[in-house]
């Protein structure tokens, strides 16, 4: 096998190969980024949430990355990766692992550009993201219980067949696509005093990072539920060693694993890192749908939950969340829509 397939020493629990750029990216490299992804996608609205805004005496604002053709903001990274993909690896495909948004990115991206995509899930996988997939001509392979169970037969197959693996986040040219998003904000918005991220592989709050939090006086803050928080403690304690508990709800947050590139950034750049109780997500995400009529999914919820928790700290402040995702499964809707319980979180 040659030598660019094989993995190559890593500095976190996942595999990387040498084609894997961990270099972070620039905000010149997010600009640049800007110019390929608005050729392919539209530049999404943002919205005032008039809910939030009057609940919390505050300006909130909506930026709805559920209107990209994925319904989430990760197909901002899938464009510009592979835009910029090396001819040797257009014939052998792409591989990547997922619970679901990162898997359509690679995926759309994969059908834009015309090179085969391979999805690696989980066995219980998101039913409505699995087809989304499959339409963009993805082809589906299941493994394992969670995320990082896929992500590991992911990263053997692409040992054994010569893929080029799209690592969910130690991926320059990714977390600068994702970032691209950040710019829109600034542009539109450049008076904002904090945008709230949430936080499983850390790319949505990387790419703010690089964008929101460079540009302007604005405080990024990342958000993790408490009960997934690698990424928090990795950040919090300076390593990256995997974390024992993974149990929200939110796939999109299910991860045990923190990543190095990520990692890097948010430890220099991110002001602040909160976390919310899991059992406050579906709550939100209710009150969200029956006051704005917005749709998103469990992971971005938790910005939600962040905000109205310390509410007190951004009182008379202009504040961003993203939605970064609408893909909720229709059997987890019909049950947050049921639940008695699911009222406005404290």
């Amino acid at each position: 096998m040659a030598r660019e397939y094989e993995p190559v020493e890593s500095p976190d629990e996942t595999t990387v190969f040498a084609y894997h750029d961990l270099t972070p990216p620039t905000t010149a490299d997010v600009y640049r980024a800007h110019r390929t992804v608005s050729e392919y996608l539209p530049q999404t609205p943002l919205v005032r949430c008039e809910w939030l805004s009057a609940e919390l005496d505050a300006d909130v604002y909506l930026k709805r990355e559920d209107t990209l053709p994925t319904g989430a903001f990760k197909v901002r990274g899938g464009v510009n990766l592979v835009s910029r993909l090396s001819e040797e690896f257009r014939e052998r495909g792409l591989i990547a692992a997922s619970t679901g948004n990162h898997g359509q990115s690679v995926a759309y991206a994969g059908r834009e550009f015309d090179v085969p995509v391979t999805i690696c899930l989980p066995e219980d996988a998101n039913p409505g993201k699995v087809r989304a997939m499959e339409r963009f001509g993805a082809e589906i392979t299941y493994h394992g219980d969670d995320y990082d169970e896929a992500r590991s037969h992911a990263e053997r197959l692409a040992t054994e067949e010569g893929y080029r693996y799209v690592h969910s986040a130690n991926e320059s040219e990714l977390v600068a696509g994702v970032g691209t998003g950040g710019i829109e904000i600034v542009e539109e918005l450049p008076d904002v005093d904090a945008c709230l991220a949430p936080i499983g592989g850390g790319s949505c709050a990387s790419g703010y990072c690089l964008t929101v939090g460079e540009l302007t006086d604005a405080d990024v803050v990342g958000v993790q539920s408490r009960a997934a928080p690698a990424a928090y403690r990795a950040w919090r304690d300076g390593h990256l060693a995997p974390h024992d508990t993974m149990e929200t709800t939110a796939e999109g947050l299910a991860t045990r694993v923190p990543f190095a590139l990520t990692q890097e950034i948010l430890r220099e750049k991110l002001d602040d890192f909160l976390l919310v109780e899991d059992d406050a997500i579906n709550p939100a995400i209710k009150r969200l749908l029956e006051e704005e009529h917005v749709l998103m999914e469990g992971a971005c919820a938790t910005a939600v939950v962040a905000l109205m928790d310390h509410h007190e700290r951004f009182k008379d402040k202009t504040v961003v969340l993203p939605v970064s995702g609408r893909n909720l499964a229709v059997e987890k809707l019909g049950r947050i829509i049921g639940d008695s319980h699911a009222t406005s979180p404290e």
